[in-house]
């Protein structure tokens, strides 16, 4: 089944409301086996909204609406809805009796605007008359509508549980069946994985997608079909190839981030962890601690911004400052080594660079980086140029420190 997706109102075609409820309705009915043929963002002007409803009505299975379904005067969405299908409104007199009650109750004014949520397009059937939350449902021409509010909580609880439940019934074994793996990449440039991909044999049938999410590269492998069996057979054909292929490069799946799979790594092996930072100012350490139960094998870090720090603090040497630069492979190595030393951890990993924007020279232009681990035996350091502002810069130092204290629990 094909369906489209309308959202309205001012507040998002002026920019100043971010459109969730498409992005949420979108995700959930291409879960459920839905096709989302297209999507569409209309301003509270009442013969736009119509326009969009009668084309989608022509074109798709069925059509989720969010918005303008409220008390105020710029909510039109049932005036469109009326216009547009002739369809008069009436007042649903359950909801009419409990605003009624409700207003009452308040003293409030006969007339009062409220009383604008119970008047529906004619042959219009609410979700749940009792409730606060303005929703329903109606069929035209053989094609279900949805009409949700705009408000995201309202408009979600109403999507899974009134909309979706709906919708399966509406036309049973009608859903594909959908397999759906993405894989999370750092380390390999997007037409690099792309080229790895091609050299693949993919069944017909399996969609490859590539989207660049910085500073990672997602690659999502997906089979919608009716044949259940069919598919999974193809699907995990396809995942085994592409580990095979992009290896270590793969650092996790789906809802996987960079800094849960560290931790997983890191209680597997039972060690613990601590970190040295100068450009990074914090950022590698807040990434480690997002991850709940980190305890378990952080044991802390130092932004040691200054060279006085670096020194007095971490046990580096101040004639290799002097010798080398503080954003050197020298300092880099003792800072990873003071601070395993310093805090008895079995690994310690260290950043200093140049974020700029300035500060850079000739050797060591900006966005220059050496990233050292240590542990008992010895001590890595890799070195950098990562391009961009201040912000990517220190996002990429941080992601790349990450995924070398990966790779190296991967060793």
């Amino acid at each position: 089944m094909k369906g489209e997706i309308i959202a309205i109102g001012d507040e998002l075609t002026s920019g100043r409301i971010l459109n969730t409820t498409s992005g949420f309705a979108a995700r959930k009915l291409f879960d459920a086996g839905y096709t989302i043929h297209a999507m569409s963002t209309i301003g509270d002007t009442p013969e736009l909204i119509g326009e969009a409803l009668l084309r989608a009505i022509g074109r798709v299975d069925f059509i989720v609406v969010t918005g303008g379904l409220g008390s105020t005067d710029d909510d039109l969405t049932n005036e469109a809805v009326s216009q547009a299908l002739n369809r008069p409104t009436i007042p649903n007199l359950e909801m009419l009796a409990r605003i009624r009650s409700h207003l009452n109750k308040q003293n409030a004014a006969p007339d009062n605007p409220l009383d604008k949520l119970a008047w529906l397009p004619s042959g219009a059937e609410a979700f749940d008359p009792k409730s606060r939350t303005a929703g329903y449902q109606l069929i035209h021409e053989d094609t279900p509508i949805y009409f949700l509010p705009g408000v995201p909580s309202e408009m979600q609880h109403l999507m899974s549980d009134a909309v979706l439940p709906r919708l399966a019934a509406w036309k049973a074994g009608s859903r594909l069946r959908t397999c759906q793996r993405i894989y999370k990449i750092f380390g390999l440039p997007e037409p690099e994985v792309n080229r790895i991909i091609k050299t693949l044999d993919i069944p017909d049938g399996v969609m490859v997608g590539y989207y660049p999410v910085f500073p990672d590269v997602h690659l999502s492998i997906l089979i919608r079909g009716k044949d259940k069996a069919a598919s999974n057979i193809f699907f995990e054909q396809s995942c085994l190839a592409i580990e095979k292929a992009l290896g270590s490069s793969i650092y996790g799946t789906d809802l996987d981030d960079l800094e849960t799979t560290i931790g997983t790594l890191m209680v597997r092996k039972k060690l613990q962890l601590a970190v040295a930072e100068s450009c990074s100012g914090g950022l590698l350490s807040h990434r480690i601690t997002s991850v709940a139960g980190s305890s378990a094998y952080f044991k802390g870090g130092a932004v040691t911004y200054s060279n006085e720090l670096k020194s007095n603090f971490l046990g580096v040497n101040k004639t290799l400052i002097e010798h080398h630069g503080a954003v050197s492979t020298e300092v880099a190595r003792e800072m990873a080594c003071g601070i395993r030393e310093k805090t008895a951890s079995d690994i310690g990993l260290s950043i200093t660079g140049i974020a700029g924007p300035t500060g850079g020279t000739k050797g060591k232009p900006v966005g220059t980086v050496f990233i050292a681990i240590s542990d008992r035996s010895h001590c890595t350091v890799e070195r950098y140029r990562f391009a961009g502002n201040r912000q990517r810069v220190q996002t990429l130092t941080a992601h790349t420190g990450l995924n070398n204290l990966r790779l190296y629990l991967l060793k």
